[in-house]
């Protein structure tokens, strides 16, 4: 076998993988460059579509900004949120939530302390719920709920409301200062 036989042995092996006989027609077609783009540029679309969807609905991670939650939750620390959780079962008492702010409608992480129909009292610096002392022990020990001060206030959760606060109770706004915060504002569940 020479050089030349070999050339055109392989030339016509690359045509035969390139073309292909269409069975209907009996035509022949090249596999076209533009379909291979079109291949790459759907999968590139699928795949973004996909990281969009999951990022928006399924999990997303958020930052912490801040000390309202400290120490559960530090400061400029990342966290995953769990969505989806959210859209099939309602928060917990006790669940740290992602939330939609109700004064500046930012991004808020707190602690549900109250769900629907609850009635949270807070008195001598600590919270009753259903007429119950509530035993929080994800708290640092002795930690007042009003620190400063001698103020009641009793909540009576709604239909679809929660009471939240954050854990660092000196530097927190919360349902103290904008009451209960609707299902709807609460985004999803924070994973740690």
């Amino acid at each position: 076998m020479d050089a030349n036989s070999i050339t055109a042995s392989c030339n016509q092996t690359a045509t035969e993988v390139a073309v292909w006989k269409d069975e209907h027609s009996g035509r022949r077609s090249w596999a076209s460059p533009l379909q291979f783009a079109f291949q790459g540029v759907a999968i590139v679309c699928l795949l973004v579509a996909s990281y969009w969807f999951f990022s928006h609905f399924v999990i997303q991670s958020v930052r912490v900004s801040g000390i309202s939650m400290a120490p559960t939750l530090g400061d400029e620390d990342f966290y995953l949120v769990n969505r989806a959780a959210c859209l099939f079962r309602a928060p917990q008492r006790g669940e740290i939530v992602v939330l939609r702010d109700p004064t500046d409608q930012t991004y808020a992480v707190k602690r549900v302390i109250g769900a629907a129909g609850d009635t949270v009292d807070l008195r001598d610096g600590k919270i009753f719920l259903n007429g119950e002392q509530l035993d929080e022990t994800y708290l640092p020990k002795g930690t007042q709920t009003f620190p400063f001060t001698t103020l009641r206030l009793t909540v009576q959760c709604g239909p679809d409301q929660y009471f939240v606060l954050g854990d660092n109770r000196f530097f927190s706004s919360d349902s103290r200062s904008y009451g209960p915060v609707r299902r709807d504002a609460i985004l999803g569940f924070v994973v740690r």
